[in-house]
């Protein structure tokens, strides 16, 4: 389930599902909600957070790995929606209220910022972990939003971080009480609306060109030989 609300010029996009997987429902409606916000006036802003424990912990593995889907086509999907997120023509802030882990750190790598809760809750790249490679994209758009120490550290290790640890890392942007969490994200939005659309398109297209075309144009990827099911 996914929610959209508007605070003065942020547009607040809640993920309310649980452990918020991504599987078609999700993407749907995720795409959706961004139409919604596309379509908005000129002066706005994108806030995306979920619920209770939960960020997003990533792919609905255990949907792909039952439901005969085509992972590498829908991972592909996934991948081109994190594109979409990047070359946002408007601010985005991801408000990390909770777990988030592989698809959903990369989702929250996508925004221009982010604002995590200090007390409870990691962010996790747990990829090397559950024998899913990274696609060309997914490398890009880690290295591009995270340095190169911490990039290679999270993808290499599946480190799990807190918000205080992602915050000195400069994972996140800063780390605060949980109930601070989603209004300080909220804050940050509404300072930073009101960009022209075209200039900061063309700004966030030429910065990450080449993260854009990787995951637009993705293969998807797939867990290897021998991996978990879930």
């Amino acid at each position: 389930m996914v929610t959209l609300e508007r605070n003065e010029a942020a547009f607040v996009l809640t993920m309310d599902d649980g452990e918020n997987r991504m599987n078609q429902s999700w993407l749907d409606t995720m795409n959706q909600a961004l139409d919604e916000v596309d379509a908005g006036a000129a002066a706005v802003a994108l806030v995306t957070t979920g619920t209770d424990k939960f960020f997003s912990n990533g792919l609905d593995l255990e949907w792909l790995m039952g439901s005969g889907v085509d992972m590498p086509a829908f991972v592909a999907d996934v991948e081109r929606l994190f594109a979409r997120v990047i070359a946002a023509p408007y601010i985005t802030v991801a408000a990390l209220n909770g777990h988030t882990f592989a698809a959903g750190a990369m989702l929250a790598l996508c925004h221009d910022f982010r604002v995590m809760r200090s007390d409870r809750g990691y962010f996790c790249l747990p990829e090397v972990d559950i024998r899913i490679p990274f696609t060309p994209g997914m490398n890009s758009l880690i290295m591009s939003r995270m340095t190169i120490t911490a990039s290679h550290e999270a993808m290499v290790t599946g480190r799990r971080y807190g918000g205080d640890e992602a915050a000195a890392k400069h994972i996140v942007h800063k780390a605060v009480a949980a109930e601070e969490v989603l209004p300080a994200a909220i804050s940050l939005a509404n300072d930073q609306a009101g960009k022209d659309r075209n200039t900061l398109r063309t700004i966030k297209e030429r910065m990450y060109g080449e993260t854009i075309r990787l995951l637009q144009n993705s293969p998807g990827t797939q867990p290897s030989a021998g991996s978990p099911s879930t």
